[in-house]
């Protein structure tokens, strides 16, 4: 008699020839090496460049939200004894172990495998990003001081539960320098995949490229075969490394909070890094128009912020501005774009993109003689105005 509740909580997921099994266990996914490994991880406990790891695991430490305090002190200052108690289940000696932490749900786990000849790569990868995506650079929440991480003063943020992890083996032997590569390339990897789906940093006005608390950990099987000495986009190596890494977050981030490309096609989710939502925007496109209109408005948001003509009209306004922003347009030239720029969405939000050539001089006219400024609020207010002179425009 088969016992369902055993083979349910240990699930043995697949074996990859002689270098590796995977398995899920409840909140945790992990891999048990058949033979020896080289490892390079982020992890706080045995992280670092090592050839003793025996098992890699990413494990779901806490809910997504407002469940972390209640398991942050273990965590955070008991983490050997947090490891080792997440390693005894599994029989794992947890000094050969390294561990990734998350809030994401390890039945999303997305698992991706790509070879070339005699060479495989293997990614799998659980995300969120919802709450702490971030962009390099973007203002931090804290400082290490004598070993304590102390809040910065005048933060206004405080990160929240969203982290990519992502697990690669491969089954050759990197150098060491290799090995570092290979992370440099899986980490372009999974920032490609949140520009393309255009995901905003929580943190500033700028687009994610990764969040606060992603993990990594990378392990190559040892041989006696002379070692893979590049992991760069040039090589076999780094494309099935970049391969598998952008179908893996892309899939987990999918599975994970939805998010997909049909999903980020909205007016909205463009805008909500310079701080609009669906009431400031109905307000501010409402300024624009008597209450019947505004009436219609609200009763109709999302057939504006979901039209694909709307949504390309505002996303080239907005690529716009961020080339301002990097100073590869000049700022002189801001307001002249913005109003040409704005003109299109105008039409676009009055139904006839491919017509009403006549009224784009028009719109642009309106528009440019209200914009005194070249900042986020600024360019929001126009693109308010010129969805409500569509709109209106869309029923006269």
């Amino acid at each position: 008699m088969i016992d369902w509740k055993v083979r349910i909580e240990n699930m043995h997921l697949e074996t990859y020839d002689d270098v590796l099994e995977l398995h899920r266990n409840q909140k945790k996914i992990y891999a048990r090496f058949l033979s020896p490994h080289r490892v390079l991880s982020t992890c706080r406990i045995n992280g670092g460049l090592r050839e003793d790891i025996k098992v890699v695991l990413n494990h779901q430490s806490c809910e997504p939200c407002n469940h972390m305090d209640a398991h942050a002190k273990r965590i955070i200052t008991e983490p050997q004894a947090y490891l080792e108690q997440l390693c005894k289940p599994e029989g794992v000696d947890f000094k050969h172990c390294v561990c990734l932490g998350t809030a994401a749900n390890m039945n999303y786990a997305a698992i991706h495998k790509k070879e070339f000849k005699d060479l495989w790569v293997l990614t799998i990868a659980t995300g969120g990003v919802e709450t702490n995506a971030g962009r390099a650079g973007d203002p931090a929440s804290y400082y290490e001081k004598n070993g304590v991480s102390v809040h910065v003063d005048n933060s206004e943020k405080t990160p929240e539960p969203g982290t990519i992890n992502i697990m690669i083996f491969i089954n050759k032997t990197l150098s060491h320098g290799s090995m570092a590569r290979a992370v440099v390339t899986a980490t372009e990897a999974k920032t490609a995949v949140l520009q393309e789906l255009a995901v905003n940093s929580r943190y500033s006005d700028g687009l994610a490229t990764g969040t606060g608390t992603d993990q990594i950990a990378i392990a190559s099987r040892l041989t006696d075969k002379p070692e893979l000495t590049s992991a760069g986009k040039h090589t076999k190596l780094g494309e099935l490394i970049g391969k598998t890494v952008k179908a893996a977050v892309g899939e987990t981030l999918g599975l994970q909070n939805g998010l997909t490309p049909e999903r980020q096609r909205s007016v909205k989710i463009h805008l909500e890094r310079f701080g609009a939502d669906k009431n400031k925007m109905i307000k501010g496109i409402c300024s624009h128009l008597d209450d019947d209109m505004s009436k219609l408005i609200q009763d109709n948001f999302e057939s504006i912020d979901r039209d694909p003509m709307i949504v390309a009209s505002v996303a080239a306004l907005v690529h716009l501005r961020d080339k301002a922003a990097h100073g590869i347009l000049p700022l002189t030239c801001m307001k002249e774009i913005y109003s040409s720029f704005g003109a299109q969405i105008a039409i676009a939000a009055s139904g006839a993109a491919s017509g009403r050539v006549g009224k784009t001089k028009d719109y642009a006219k309106q528009l440019a003689g209200k914009l005194h400024a070249l900042n986020s609020q600024a360019m929001l207010e126009l693109i308010y105005h010129a969805l409500a002179l569509g709109f209106k425009d869309k029923w006269r």
